[in-house]
């Protein structure tokens, strides 16, 4: 497990998995999983359907602004530079 998995694993929601770390959030009827990938430094949106077991990736522009601020406010506080929450893969 990297640093950055681990101190992510230590924020609120967060679990660590393998060199991954994943929270899951749900706002105004939606569903989603979040991924922080250490390897290639990036996070990834999952939306989970309605039967909780179903997740389809989402583009970041279709991912409610106020999440992607958690987001990037979890990064910044487990050391992790918030802008590769924006980064394209």
């Amino acid at each position: 497990m990297s640093e950055q998995v681990a101190a992510l694993a230590e924020r609120d929601g967060w679990r660590a998995e393998g060199f991954a770390a994943r929270v899951h959030y749900e706002g105004a009827g939606d569903r989603y999983s979040v991924e922080y990938y250490a390897p290639s430094d990036c996070v990834l949106y999952w939306k989970v359907k309605g039967d909780g077991e179903t997740a389809v990736p989402v583009a970041r522009d279709a991912v409610p602004d106020p999440l992607r601020e958690r987001i990037r406010q979890d990064l910044t506080e487990a050391g992790i530079d918030p802008e590769v929450e924006g980064r394209s893969l």
